[in-house]
């Protein structure tokens, strides 16, 4: 039985019964529930003592001093939603409840993580030079600039981790040992981190050939030079609700021609439009992909991530898109990166 059952109660017990219920459990707080399982109310230790400062005596009925009206969610939403809303709202625990107002479970902060957890492997691109960022990134790889006071890579991590992705392969190469002495095995990070090193550039795509053992769920690769607050429970739902092999973020990209647009029919002209704008989806640098996609993936040679999507296609295998409207940047110039500190505290911070 789920220990959440063990602090169900009925409204006439006694404050005396439900202390006692209180104590006992490790929960530290009490579901008050009518005789078809239905949520009335919650009680915590707080609410007993202002009741008994009230001057209520112990054997007064919960429902006396109960919550009458405490926050619950409805079933069948995602798991992130509803951490989302036990941070937002600052609560220890939130009743998840169906359509008749049932009690179907009782979620606890403390073991949200547990709820969250999940076993796909993430796979951050940080070995790159940074070249266009120099001198920034004379002594550090660009993964490692800090952003909002913290690295850019621990910041990715971080939102990973909040959607109860842990497993984590860094591709190293430019002074490695700063992400490695940093990060170590990510245990004080609250994550698993394992490295593979690149001893020579090999693209996006190209380090996925030095994985030593296969993947055996679907697995992201990103590039680690990037902010964003995607949700990454929504595109791993996404792929594996696309049948996809492999999946692209996108993200639309605006730009106006800055010329008068001509267009012609043999020597008569049609129309001129004056420095007209257009829209296109570009490549997000963030990707799903299946497991059997590293056949693909030649051996020590430089190969990047839409080399492969163009093979993919090539070969009519199922590959999808995923559009982006969440924020995002990628921070491969001096003014991007002024612009990432800009932006952080009002993006990150909540």
């Amino acid at each position: 039985m789920e220990k959440w059952r063990e602090i169900l109660i009925a409204p006439e017990t006694t404050i005396l019964n439900v202390m006692e219920i209180i104590d006992k459990s490790s929960l530290q707080f009490a579901v008050v529930i009518d005789e078809e399982n239905r949520l009335l109310g919650t009680v915590t230790d707080g609410d007993i003592r202002r009741g008994i400062l009230r001057g209520y005596p112990l054997d007064t009925a919960i429902e006396q001093v109960m919550n009458n009206n405490p926050v619950y969610e409805r079933q069948g939403k995602r798991i992130s939603y509803y951490k989302e809303l036990i941070k937002e709202k600052k609560l220890k625990q939130l009743p998840i409840v169906n359509g008749r107002k049932q009690i179907e479970n009782i979620l606890f902060a403390e073991d949200i993580l547990k709820f969250l957890q999940k076993d796909n492997i993430v796979i951050l691109m940080a070995g790159g030079m940074g070249t266009r960022l120099r001198p920034l990134t004379d002594d550090i790889p660009k993964p490692m600039l800090m952003v909002g006071g913290k690295p850019i890579l621990e910041t990715i991590i971080e939102s990973f981790k909040s959607f109860g992705f842990t497993n984590f392969m860094l591709s190293v190469n430019y002074k490695k040992e700063v992400i490695e002495n940093y990060f170590q095995d990510g245990s004080h990070f609250g994550v698993r981190i394992q490295y593979i090193e690149e001893s020579k550039r090999l693209g996006t795509a190209g380090a996925l050939s030095l994985l030593t053992q296969q993947p055996n769920l679907p697995f992201f690769v990103m590039n680690s030079d990037l902010l964003t607050k995607i949700n990454y429970e929504q595109l791993l739902d996404f792929h594996q609700e696309s049948s996809s092999m492999a999946t692209m973020c996108v993200r639309e990209y605006e730009y106006q021609i800055p010329y008068g647009v001509i267009e012609t029919e043999h020597h008569r002209l049609l129309s001129i439009v004056e420095k007209p704008k257009h829209k296109s989806f570009v490549n997000a640098g963030i990707y799903v992909l299946d497991p059997e996609i590293l056949q693909y993936v030649p051996g020590d040679e430089f190969y990047d991530m839409p080399d492969l999507f163009k093979k993919l296609i090539t070969m009519n295998k199922e590959v999808a898109a995923f559009p982006l409207r969440e924020y995002w940047l990628d921070i491969g110039q001096a003014a991007d990166y002024d612009k990432a500190n800009g932006d952080y505290k009002g993006v990150f911070y909540d």
